[in-house]
């Protein structure tokens, strides 16, 4: 962690920590365990953990929320959480996509293009629905250039515009995620049975932050195993 400049998510940690002289069985639920000791470490937010004695040199983008303003706070927390879905789906081989707009934004160290393996959006339907897809705060996309799952990132806006952007793509066989705190997950589910959104009702689902940053670790966790195979 202080080779990483004092913070450090869990996927990270997972990847980068030589564990192989451990003499347990579960290193990962190991390193878990010790980002937790409040002797040394403290959270910053789902997922990213610091040491206690960095606490004062973290960067604007990774300082405790309460050194920043509310503004800067929702788009630090909105570009890792796009930064955190980036990474996971280029450990699951498919090539990523954000806004053009957000693409020089920060996630902890790099800027969200230094992570996106696409720079173009793909042109895989009309131009209508292309121009709506792309405003989607995550794109993944499979070898065949055509989307396989999109993501939009609700920290402090209104759901019900996510859906319906989701709406307007129901015709392409794609995953849609709503991820946001665990707190608005009620709001979802009462904005997702508005009949608007009958035709996706099934197929939207909710990820909280916490199980963003779960599925992260995890997926770090597997990857070196995962590369040496195809599924």
């Amino acid at each position: 962690m202080k080779e990483s400049g004092g913070f450090a998510t869990l996927g990270f940690l997972n990847q980068s920590v030589d564990v192989s002289d451990w003499k347990t069985k579960t290193p990962f639920a190991t390193i878990r365990r010790i980002v937790q000791d409040e002797r040394f470490f403290f959270k910053i937010r789902p997922g990213l953990w610091a040491l206690k004695t960095y606490k004062n040199k973290l960067p604007e983008n990774i300082s405790p929320v309460e050194k920043i303003s509310k503004t800067k706070q929702e788009e630090f927390n909105h570009s890792y959480y796009q930064g955190l879905l980036v990474e996971i789906g280029n450990l699951k081989r498919q090539e990523t996509f954000v806004p053009y707009q957000d693409k020089n934004k920060k996630y902890l160290e790099k800027s969200l293009s230094e992570i996106t393996t696409i720079e173009k959006f793909y042109k895989f339907g009309y131009e209508d629905i292309v121009s709506r897809a792309i405003t989607i705060d995550v794109s993944w996309f499979n070898e065949r250039k055509m989307p396989n799952s999109f993501f939009e990132v609700e920290h402090s806006t209104d759901i019900q515009n996510s859906l319906s952007k989701f709406v307007d793509l129901q015709d392409f066989r794609v995953n849609f995620f709503i991820v946001a705190d665990k707190a608005r997950e009620r709001e979802f589910q009462k904005k997702n049975t508005f009949s608007a959104f009958s035709q996706i009702q099934q197929r939207v689902q909710f990820m909280s932050y916490d199980d963003l940053s779960n599925l992260h670790a995890k997926t770090f966790e597997t990857a070196d195993i995962e590369n040496k195979f195809k599924f």
